[in-house]
């Protein structure tokens, strides 16, 4: 197995710290696939919006989706909470 580098560990630790101020925020959530699927769809969409500025592109649509590591650890987080869910019920 490959050696588990720096980085590996603090992108992942970002997730989680973004997990625990999702569960702060909103508390434990428990969704169907589908309004899962609507939540993971829109942190995407802020993602590909944070893509556009250094692929030149311009949005019609005003965002505050800039920061594209923040944007990914976001759908990362959701993504984790989705899996914790179905692990959970497992």
């Amino acid at each position: 197995m490959e050696q588990v580098t720096e980085l590996m560990n603090d992108v992942n630790k970002a997730v989680l710290v973004e997990r625990i101020k999702q569960n702060k925020k909103w508390g434990l959530q428990r969704h169907d696939m589908g309004k899962w699927l609507a939540i993971l769809a829109e942190e995407f969409g802020e993602v590909a919006q944070a893509m556009q500025g250094p692929l030149g592109l311009t949005s019609i649509k005003e965002t505050d989706a800039d920061d594209l590591y923040e944007e990914l650890i976001q759908v990362a987080a959701v993504a984790s909470a989705i899996a914790e869910q179905v692990k959970e019920r497992s």
